[in-house]
């Protein structure tokens, strides 16, 4: 079973996407900043993150260039509500992280999920 690693600091949306992974057969871990988020993939095995864009501690953007310091080569889908500035775009582009707008339909979200892991 695939593990999916969710970094999302509003519990209702963290329990949304919890509850529809799981029922589509995804085990998940779900993680409240980013600091706890980049220490689960270092930690755990996971296939997959979805990180949110406004995350406290270490936002998305830290995280993602952190990652590509330590050559974490997890997918990553970036959930946000905010418009992305261009500098963070850039980014976004060079880890090859796919965009998530919230709100968002859990068949989208489940689709694209899938797409990345097989």
């Amino acid at each position: 079973m695939k593990l999916i690693l969710i970094a999302e600091d509003e519990p209702k949306i963290a329990a949304f996407m919890q509850k529809g992974l799981n029922r589509s057969g995804f085990s998940t871990n779900v993680v409240a900043d980013g600091n706890q988020g980049l220490s689960k993939m270092l930690d755990d095995t996971c296939d997959l993150v979805l990180l949110d864009l406004g995350l406290p501690d270490k936002d998305c953007m830290a995280s993602l260039i952190e990652m590509q310091q330590r050559n974490i080569n997890i997918p990553v889908i970036v959930i946000t509500a905010r418009s992305i500035d261009p500098q963070d775009a850039q980014i976004i582009q060079v880890s090859g992280t796919e965009i998530v707008s919230k709100p968002f339909r859990m068949k989208d979200l489940i689709q694209r999920v899938r797409s990345l892991l097989n």
